[in-house]
């Protein structure tokens, strides 16, 4: 399967642990399906009395979503309105995950918003790499392309104030594909699954062990893999996890830039938190874009933002003022 989505949490899927173990007394009818996808790794496993192979199927679920959302892909949707395609209609995928973004745009005051593509790409993140060159006026210039109140969806097309502005689903996309997996595997009346893409997970039901299944979250001050600061059980919930401590670039005089932007100032810097695991009740797609907002709020609005959300449960890993590592946590 070709790599064609943005890699936004590549590392997750190497810091995010699985953990099922098989019975020795007992084979039980799980079925494990591995790969790549979407610019990183899936690792989905469900019980199947029958033992059948969807693999046909996720596939396809996998080629719909980059088709739709991708900015990798040239000929998908979200590239083609990019480029300036204003007849272009967006499909059902595209309007669903376009109006969760919406929601929780509207929800963060503006600091979750998928028109910050244009600054991604400045920034030398997405399809065209490179070493950041940002100033004060340069960001001045793309900031007026930044606002998710400028766009709009009108009987499946879709509306900018200006054609400058870039859409970008990265912070939800993969957990929305995590969505659409577990809702297929359902129709197929599988009732315990566990489906993981690139860190972003989802369970129903049990594990092999007949119990929760359970999450492992990497210590993010650790180099080694599998080094984990905590483990999370998942009752048929969803678990997204953001960070910036991996993924960043350095320019030319030394300035350090995150891949998470901030729409509200434009700037790519760091805040006090360095991860945000959000374990959201039905949807990884919400899980996943909740976890980049916490890392743009940083801890203090966090903290404020989930007085509002008692759905959520977080764990959260952060440095205090003197630098040292600290952990808030809302998980049983």
């Amino acid at each position: 399967m070709s790599l064609k989505f943005i890699p936004k949490l590549m590392w997750l899927s190497i810091f995010i642990g699985i953990f099922s173990l098989q019975s020795c007394k007992k084979q039980i009818p799980y079925v494990q399906l591995q790969g790549n996808a979407q610019g990183t790794t899936y690792n989905i496993k469900y019980k199947s009395d029958s033992g059948k192979i969807f693999q046909k199927e996720i596939d396809s679920i996998f080629t719909m979503i980059d088709n739709s959302m991708s900015t990798y892909l040239d000929s998908s949707i979200i590239s083609k309105i990019n480029s300036g395609d204003s007849l272009v209609r967006v499909d059902e995928h595209f309007h669903r995950v376009f109006d969760k973004s919406r929601q929780i745009f509207l929800e963060s005051d503006g600091l979750f918003d998928p028109t910050v593509g244009t600054l991604i790409k400045a920034y030398g993140f997405g399809k065209n790499k490179g070493i950041p060159t940002m100033n004060q006026k340069k960001l001045d210039s793309l900031m007026q392309w930044v606002g998710f109140d400028k766009v709009s969806i009108q009987e499946y097309k879709i509306k900018r104030e200006d054609l400058n502005i870039k859409l970008d689903f990265n912070a939800i996309a993969q957990g929305y594909t995590v969505d659409v997996i577990v809702d297929f595997l359902k129709s197929q009346n599988i009732s315990n699954a566990m489906v993981e893409v690139g860190g972003e997970v989802r369970t129903i039901g049990l594990n092999p062990e007949n119990k929760p299944w359970t999450i492992g979250v990497q210590n993010p001050e650790s180099s080694e893999v599998g080094q984990l600061e905590t483990t999370i059980s998942l009752n048929n919930e969803a678990l997204a996890t953001s960070g910036n401590y991996r993924k960043f670039k350095i320019d030319a005089q030394g300035n350090k830039y995150v891949h998470i932007v901030n729409p509200k100032t434009g700037k790519a810097q760091e805040s006090n938190l360095l991860s945000a695991t959000v374990i959201h009740p039905t949807e990884c797609a919400l899980a996943d874009a909740y976890a980049t907002t916490l890392m743009v709020m940083g801890l203090d609005d966090s903290m404020k933002f989930l007085e509002k959300h008692a759905e959520l449960k977080v764990f959260l890993i952060y440095a205090d003022q003197q630098g040292n590592t600290k952990i808030y946590s809302t998980v049983e």
